[in-house]
């Protein structure tokens, strides 16, 4: 384990680590240690959900899509699988990239200059041969979050505007980001409570006992400031 830096220590020192937080006081507290922990660019601020599910089990599987409020503060690419109308329609919303087979060309032979990729439902059979490429990057359009649909507009507008997918690993966190450092308290306790809010909604029926075991909050770069479940629990009941 390498040692941390002067910058990072002197930012874990404002944690209290025996203590659970509030969503408030999280929210503020993550945006001190960013100032203290300074860095060359805007760090990202992400939230990690301890889930009381098994992922192994598919009816355990917790997995969905939440537009932010108010984003999470970078310029998203979106690219779109689609034809004839369909192709127009992801233009004139804002698509950085529309094509059908010659877009699957292009990501074969390893272009991927793109966040997100959408995908008509008639362009699955063409996509899906691009599982090997686009899956291990999270990138694989998939109806449940969204990606795959004939209303590319509205897929691609929630893209644009701050759209983040999110999916429980095989230790059952979920790891999501909510914002940037340079964003003000109001706007990350906004896009902290919809991630939250959304995830307690996505509890499985077959998860027993606590769902929400643990919650934490940090920068890029910077210490995790634990939460308080129960609370959180209580509160988007």
């Amino acid at each position: 384990m390498g040692k941390h830096g002067k910058k990072y220590l002197a930012a874990a020192k404002l944690i209290d680590v025996n203590k659970r937080y509030t969503v408030d006081q999280a929210v503020e507290l993550v945006r001190k240690t960013a100032e203290v922990n300074a860095k060359k660019f805007d760090q990202t601020v992400d939230v990690a959900i301890k889930l009381g599910v098994d992922p192994k089990h598919a009816d355990q599987m917790v997995r969905g899509a939440v537009v932010l409020p108010h984003g999470i503060g970078k310029t998203v690419r979106v690219a779109v699988f689609a034809k004839g109308d369909k192709a127009r329609e992801a233009t004139e919303a804002g698509a950085d990239i529309v094509g059908a087979e010659d877009l699957a060309t292009k990501v074969q032979g390893g272009f991927m200059d793109f966040d997100v990729a959408i995908a008509t439902p008639d362009m699955m059979g063409v996509v899906g041969r691009l599982g090997k490429v686009l899956g291990p990057r999270g990138l694989m359009p998939n109806p449940k979050v969204g990606t795959v649909t004939a209303d590319v507009s509205r897929a691609v507008r929630e893209s644009k505007a701050g759209k983040v997918e999110f999916r429980v690993e095989k230790a059952g966190i979920v790891h999501v980001p909510v914002g940037r450092a340079s964003f003000d308290a109001k706007k990350l306790l906004d896009n902290v409570n919809a991630i939250l809010d959304t995830i307690i909604r996505a509890k499985p029926a077959t998860a027993k006992g606590v769902y929400l075991k643990g919650v934490s909050i940090s920068t890029t770069m910077g210490p995790g400031i634990k939460l308080d479940a129960g609370a959180i629990t209580a509160a988007h009941k």
